[in-house]
């Protein structure tokens, strides 16, 4: 029997040995039974809370107590994200050795700020990256840093270029001054929502994020940017960045990677490019051209934590101007003299990289262990199959739609999402929009399956995506039996 800490020091090592066994029997347990679970809770809101304890315990509980109420009062409320029919928004990416990496790494307990606290979490970032980056098909010209998501990335990315189009705003800031113009920064109607968040954080203002329209393919229109780029300079306004999507949230679209990198050099801007979900279409030969003049940008975002089977979190954001990212962010306060790569003499900075100086964090993760695991148990061969499966699977959505009347894709497939609607004959585009909504609603409340719904062309869609290694066609025949199942019943009440 485990007893409870005492007021000093951990478990004893033939208590820790016996509670990590049991804990590791608790994961493989979960991994063999996943498929079996309802994906969804039926839980209300404060179910949970009222399960836990209000206040602190006083004094120590012992850990088969405490992994008791991790049983019947956490995992009531959790929604299995990796369960292989969970195809919402992008397919869960846990795996076993991504397990194994996150175990140790939390036994190190490192903190990869600079090279000196921890030489072997800074090569392995860097060897991790550069093997990522050539992977999705980056040129070496590329500096990687991991951050934890890609809202984080772009806000630096941008931040590296407001530093970059003013003066002196790391050391002056932007507040009470006259020589400043309003900044701009652009997107499709399609790109990420975390572009205003960081332009809130930034000081550029959400009202200066432009949303420029999309064409028929979802795609950034070409002459639209070019318009509000013009319309904004003869106002006076400072064209900062242009974010160009490589792999849109809602249908994987591609803007036109090489139309707007030749517009963003002819008019000196900076351009990011957001792939957290399509970079990884670059591990394979045939989906290179989809991401063509990608290396024309001055920073790109892929995130393994979407699709390269590297769990939650990480993101790699690659810059050709890693030195602008340095020099907003390079700050080695009195405590750490000593410990930066700058204070060591004779060292090779090629190596003695120092990673805080390269963005907001100090204390980082050992974020690179899991994602050198999961590579080198996979290899390049694993994981280009398992994206290609994955690209076949959302293929196969389209062949079921296409046999089944009354629905139709909203949009080709493109990458491993499928987007389709339910519109039969008789109901208006509103009554049918409210109808694929409930479809969706009805199909996740089952507990068998999960997708999502969202808007194309103004119209609600339903929407599947593909990335979890434990997916297979045979998930997707039950996922997809339960959306025609809840169109047909929920069909014949929604009449106009």
């Amino acid at each position: 029997m485990t007893t409870p800490l005492g007021p000093l020091g951990d478990l004893p090592a033939d208590e820790m040995r016996a509670a990590l066994h049991r804990m590791a029997d608790w994961v493989a347990d979960y991994r063999e039974t996943l498929e079996g679970r309802r994906i969804v809770p039926e839980v209300s809101p404060g179910e949970v809370t009222a399960g836990l304890s209000p206040t602190m315990p006083a004094v120590a509980e012992a850990l088969p107590v405490i992994l008791r109420d991790l049983d019947h009062i956490v995992m009531p409320g959790v929604v299995h994200w990796g369960h292989p029919a969970f195809l919402g928004y992008f397919g869960s990416t846990s795996n076993g050795p991504a397990l194994l990496g996150e175990i140790a790494a939390a036994a190190l307990n490192v903190s990869a700020m600079t090279w000196r606290t921890s030489p072997a979490a800074t090569e392995l970032e860097t060897v991790v990256l550069s093997w990522i980056r050539e992977l999705v098909g980056l040129p070496a010209s590329f500096m990687g840093i991991v951050y934890d998501t890609a809202s984080v990335a772009v806000l630096h990315a941008l931040a590296a270029a407001r530093e970059e189009a003013l003066s002196q705003v790391r050391g002056r800031g932007l507040a009470g001054r006259t020589d400043i113009p309003v900044l701009r920064v652009y997107a499709s109607d399609q790109a990420h929502s975390s572009l205003e968040k960081a332009a809130i954080v930034l000081g550029i203002g959400q009202d200066n994020v432009v949303r420029i329209s999309s064409d028929a393919r979802h795609r950034m229109d070409m002459a639209a940017l070019a318009a509000a780029i013009a319309r904004d300079r003869a106002e006076g306004m400072l064209p900062l960045a242009v974010v160009a999507t490589a792999g849109t949230t809602t249908s994987a679209a591609v803007d036109p990677l090489p139309a707007i990198a030749a517009l963003c050099a002819r008019e000196s801007i900076w351009l990011h490019v957001d792939a957290a979900y399509g970079g990884a279409i670059g591990a394979l030969p045939e989906g290179r051209a989809l991401l063509d003049g990608m290396e024309r940008a001055d920073s790109l975002v892929v995130n393994p934590h979407k699709w390269l089977f590297v769990p939650l979190d990480f993101s790699a954001l690659y810059t050709r101007r890693a030195e602008a990212l340095r020099r907003v962010f390079s700050l080695v306060p009195e405590y750490l003299r000593g410990a930066a790569s700058s204070d060591a003499g004779g060292t090779d900075r090629g190596a003695a990289i120092d990673y805080m100086d390269y963005g907001i964090q100090l204390g980082r993760r050992f974020r690179a262990l899991k994602a050198w695991m999961v590579l080198r148990a996979f290899g390049r061969e694993g994981i280009t199959s398992r994206i290609r499966e994955h690209c076949r699977l959302a293929q196969a959505v389209a062949e079921r739609v296409g046999r089944e009347p009354d629905f139709a894709m909203a949009t080709p497939v493109s990458m491993s999402i499928a987007c389709f609607r339910y519109e039969p004959a008789g109901v208006s585009h509103e009554s049918a929009d409210r109808l694929n909504a409930a479809i969706v609603a009805a199909v996740n409340a089952s507990g068998a399956g999960y997708l999502t719904h969202s808007t194309l062309d103004g119209r609600t869609v339903m929407r599947m995506g593909f990335g979890n290694v434990l997916t297979t066609e045979a998930h997707l025949d039950t996922v997809w039996r339960h959306v025609v199942a809840e169109s047909r019943r929920l069909g014949a009440t929604h009449g106009d």
